[in-house]
Formats: structure tokens, sequence, C-alpha cells
């Protein structure tokens, strides 16, 4: 039987003095290194819902939907539903990294015991409000995420009506029954919130109008 190496001989040594390299998991919990990279989770509150994660995830791990519900009333709600499976995800860390609310609507966290046999258990989601386009009821965007964009240019978006519009509609500031009062493909439509293509339309009438 051939004698243990120096280097074999000095580790069991080091293992002896200070104990083993391995926890005692699962009798205690497991504590991961502080760089350790676990499963990411959203952060409702700085979310934006700008879709940046989805489009960067190689896993698909990520997805949405957009719901749209009318009331008897007439009047449509819309949230946008993210989705993150979290059996699919694989860690890698790129939905932090392409995240535009500073890296903090979703983000890596030190979870990483994630087993358990009931598989419906395997997500997580968040809700947004969503914003419409006031004559064709197309998707903008979450309202969150206009709030970002105005905030990011400031004063410049004062030449975006969608922008500021969505902002003071928000803080209450606009007067529904009077906006009511406003007939399609009118020079009025341009002080609405639409989406580019009828905002598109709508200038190029109001100019072949004059």
């Amino acid at each position: 039987m051939r004698l243990p190496k120096i280097r074999e001989l000095g580790e069991a040594i080091k293992a002896l003095i200070k104990g083993p390299y391995t926890s005692r998991f699962p009798q205690e919990p497991h504590v991961p290194h502080p760089n350790f990279r676990g499963l990411p989770k959203f952060n409702a509150e700085r979310c934006v819902g700008c879709l940046a994660c989805e489009q960067v995830c190689p896993a698909d791990a990520l997805a949405h939907q957009d719901i749209i519900e009318k009331s008897a009333e007439g009047k449509k709600t819309a949230r946008r539903v993210l989705i993150h499976y979290t059996d699919t995800c694989v860690f890698c860390g790129q939905c932090e990294a392409a995240c535009i609310a500073d890296h903090e609507g979703i983000k890596s966290s030190k979870e990483w015991d994630l087993a358990f046999f009931d598989r419906t258990q395997a997500y997580e989601q968040i809700e947004k409000e969503l914003e419409l386009c006031e004559i064709c009821g197309a998707v903008i965007g979450c309202k969150d995420h206009l709030a970002w964009i105005g905030e990011k240019v400031g004063e410049l978006s004062y030449a975006n009506p969608t922008l500021y519009l969505s902002h003071y509609k928000q803080l209450g500031l606009i007067d529904e029954s009077l906006r009511a009062t406003m007939k399609d493909k009118g020079p009025a439509d341009r002080f609405k919130i639409l989406c580019a293509r009828c905002r598109r339309e709508t200038t190029l009438t109001n100019k072949r109008d004059e």
C-alpha cells in the first residue's frame, strides 16, 4: 500500500483542525458565499414592466400576458402579468444585468434549495398596470414604464403628449368628463394618450385637413 502524498496529508490535517469543508446541510441551513448567484426574484416596487429581462433570457424562463378586461359600464382595465418559471431558470443573471430600473426590478437572490414535489409552485409572478391607446385600444406599455421614461427625459417629455398625459392621469390632474367630449380624428386627438400608429395617423389627417 502506497503512503499518502504530502499534499493530501496536509489537507487531512487542516480538516482535523479547522473542521470539514462541507456544511452540515440538511441538519443546518447552508449559508452561500456572498458572491453566490441564486434564484432571480421580481421586485414589484422597482420593476417597470419593460420586458427587457424577457428579451435577454436564454432559457425562456420569463414570459408575460397582457390582460384587457371590460366592465359592465364599458370601462376597460388592463394589466400585464410578468411570469418567472423558476424550474426553467438557469440563474445566469442576464435578467438582472439588462434591467433598466437600476438592476433592481429583478435581482438574483441567495435562494438555491428549490426542491419541491408540486411543480405548480415553480413560478412567481407580479402584475403591472397597462396604458392603452385612447383611439384603437392597443397596448402602449406599462404605466410605470412610461413614468420611468418621462423621468429620464425630464422636461423633454412635454414634447410627447402620451408621456405627460399618462403622468397627469396618475396624479388625477385630468378632467375625464372634458376629454370625453373630444371627437376622434380631430385636432383634440393630439392631446390624447395614443399609440405611435394612431398619433401618426391623427397628425397626418390633421395636416391634410389644414
